[in-house]
């Protein structure tokens, strides 16, 4: 259950960047309450993980998933441009989270 939270808690960070942005600034009420309670929902999924995780091993992955996903709502939602070369690099980071992972014991 632990890596259950952890990557929920992953998916709610990706949620509160992408309403942090179509918050505007924190000038709309309604994205603004949305980035909060993703926040919330967020850090308190990665603080049920870490009870039973390394920090050292739970933080990037979480901040990993954020990340990935982060650009993946921008590519899709937001029409973001990423230069071919940084393709390489997001790989390299899904690698990474999955190493991570397999080579953990957890």
């Amino acid at each position: 259950m632990t890596w259950i939270y952890l990557i929920i808690a992953g998916i709610f960070e990706v949620v509160w960047a992408t309403t942090m942005k179509l918050s505007h600034g924190f000038t709309n009420i309604m994205f603004t309450l949305a980035t909060l309670v993703g926040m919330i929902l967020s850090f308190g999924f990665l603080a049920l993980a870490i009870k039973h995780l390394p920090l050292g091993i739970a933080y990037p992955i979480w901040t990993g998933i954020g990340a990935v996903g982060s650009i993946i709502v921008g590519i899709i939602f937001f029409k973001d441009q990423i230069p071919s070369i940084t393709w390489l690099f997001i790989t390299l980071l899904i690698i990474g989270i999955i190493g991570i992972k397999v080579t953990t014991g957890h």
